[in-house]
């Protein structure tokens, strides 16, 4: 009787046993757990760890981001059921979990726009007549020759349709000869010629042919003469079909030619400011396109 109770509880006893191992954790679970437990907790998640357990004993390698990492990993791995024993061979890098670099965006060239060829420039033609209006009186008497005198064109000019010189334009000449006529003998010339013309902010240099008038002497003192600017105009408006220097325009008008010297019979050549004078040019001249 005695010999059969100690047979059961011997068999109690290793059923017991059986259980208490069958419920101990593998090593493989071991390993899982701890894994998940680092991979899981905000100070030990970048950390590059490998884990090993053998019969309880369990092997920490790899790296970790910072000593605080590591003793917390430590602590997880010893706080893990069936863990006889722990070799932590863990090194600390603190590049790991820095954040990786952000490439920045590719930058998107603009396209480039061929730009537009300029256009070509204005070609204004020898002789082209240039009309004018002078700013200023020019006499055969009081004028001297090398001065400088200004006008204004007075009519638009325009090449092959498009504009070139805008009337208002200012324009520069010189008087060429300017002779006062004597009292007996002699003869009153007065020759003028246009330099430049500003367009815009461009001045350009221009040559044109001399326009000129000349008056003869009589010879004698009782010489008819002509009082007023009529007959004087006329002579000068008629210059502009021929004659020395190619003439002052139509434009000039009656009131704008010879005044005569009735109480002296001396006539001097009068050319009143903001007369009309036609000019021609002699040689081409090249105008920048926009001006």
């Amino acid at each position: 009787m005695r010999y059969r109770m100690q047979l059961c509880l011997s068999l109690i006893l290793l059923v017991a046993l059986s259980v208490g191992c069958s419920k101990r954790p593998n090593d493989d679970q071991i390993k899982n757990d701890i894994q998940t437990k680092v991979a899981a907790d905000p100070d030990t998640k970048d950390s590059d760890l490998t884990v090993a357990s053998n019969q309880g004993k369990v092997e920490l390698q790899g790296k970790v981001p910072t000593p605080t990492a590591r003793t917390k990993i430590e602590q997880i791995a010893k706080a893990e059921p069936g863990v006889s024993d722990l070799d932590d061979e863990t090194s600390v890098d603190p590049n790991l979990g820095a954040a990786a670099p952000v490439s920045p965006a590719p930058v998107q060239q603009a396209k480039q726009v061929e730009p537009l060829p300029p256009p070509p420039p204005l070609i204004v033609p020898t002789g082209t007549q240039l009309v004018v209006r002078t700013g200023q009186a020019l006499s055969s008497k009081t004028s001297q020759s090398g001065q400088t005198f200004l006008a204004t064109l007075a009519q638009p000019v325009s090449v092959n349709g498009k504009p070139a010189l805008p009337a208002g334009s200012t324009v520069s000449g010189t008087v060429v000869t300017a002779t006062a006529k004597g009292k007996i003998k002699g003869e009153g010339q007065l020759d003028l010629q246009l330099t430049s013309i500003s367009v815009g902010s461009h001045t350009y240099q221009i040559q044109t042919a001399v326009l000129g008038n000349t008056e003869k002497g009589k010879g004698k003192r009782t010489a008819a003469t002509t009082g007023g600017g009529a007959a004087g105009g006329a002579l000068i408006g008629g210059l502009a079909g021929g004659g020395k220097g190619a003439g002052i325009g139509a434009l000039v008008g009656a009131g704008a030619g010879l005044v005569g010297g009735a109480m002296t019979g001396n006539k001097q050549i009068e050319i009143p400011a903001e007369s009309a004078l036609s000019f021609t040019l002699t040689q081409p001249l090249t105008v920048k396109p926009g001006s």
